[in-house]
């Protein structure tokens, strides 16, 4: 089982900050999962602990308490060390509908000049890969995801738009990702999806994991309109595969 050189530090009086190597490796992702399961398994009040895993780091939160962290270091430490491959929660391939009509993908023919591809090479190109969730964040229920391929690595805009809608799926430097609500960004959108990705009134709110893999698939605007019928009533089913640890 591969180790890595990690660093430990505070991140305020309730909190612990647990940094991997500073690059995007999907080894480093799931050595960082496995250990979160470990540190489930080891520490006896683990369920007073929000853990936050991203790209290369694993924020600890104390719920209850101030952390003494001189002691607590050594027990990270010590449970890294120590950890077993016993495996992180199980995965899932989610396949996410997406359609790419200019109504949509307001970047769209913009971007197809900036990489000097066809509009229609941009979204066999983007639904053809399969993308890596490392992050969690930014909007409840926004998925950073890994994996873009570099003929789609595509600058952020200059200047972001003050209003993003729900759903648009867009483009930024090495990662591309779904707005899962109205917002202010500067990704470039080529296209929405009409499945909601975050729900405060469900259990889960988000149905997406660290971890977890993403694959998009073109859709017809009379199939969007379709299927965001189904989100608003409750009756779309997600489709995804269970991922082999």
């Amino acid at each position: 089982m591969s180790s890595y050189p990690i660093s430990i530090r505070p991140f305020g009086e309730h909190a612990i900050l647990i940094e991997w190597p500073n690059e995007v490796s999907e080894a480093i992702l799931y050595d960082i999962l496995d250990f979160a399961e470990s540190f489930k398994l080891v520490f006896k009040d683990a369920i007073n602990w929000e853990l936050v895993p991203a790209y290369n780091s694993l924020t600890l939160i104390n719920r209850e308490n101030r952390i003494e962290f001189s002691k607590i270091k050594f027990q990270l430490l010590e449970c890294y060390k120590n950890r077993k491959a016993s495996g992180h929660p199980q995965r899932y391939l989610w396949k996410l509908p997406v359609c790419y009509d200019l109504e949509f993908g307001i970047d769209l023919e913009e971007v197809s000049k900036i990489l000097g591809i066809s509009v229609k090479d941009i979204i066999k190109a983007h639904t053809h890969h399969i993308y890596t969730v490392y992050g969690i964040g930014f909007l409840p229920g926004f998925m950073y995801l890994g994996g873009l391929p570099k003929e789609l690595e595509t600058p952020r805009k200059s200047m972001p738009r003050l209003q993003v809608f729900k759903g648009s799926v867009g483009l930024a430097g090495k990662q591309t990702g779904i707005y899962p609500q109205d917002s202010p960004g500067g990704w470039n959108i080529i296209g929405n999806c009409p499945i909601s990705l975050f729900n405060v009134n469900l259990e889960n709110p988000c149905f997406v994991s660290v971890g977890d893999q993403i694959q998009f698939y073109a859709i017809s605007r009379a199939e969007y309109d379709l299927h965001k019928i189904e989100t608003e009533v409750g009756i779309y089913n997600l489709d995804k595969i269970k991922i082999d640890a």
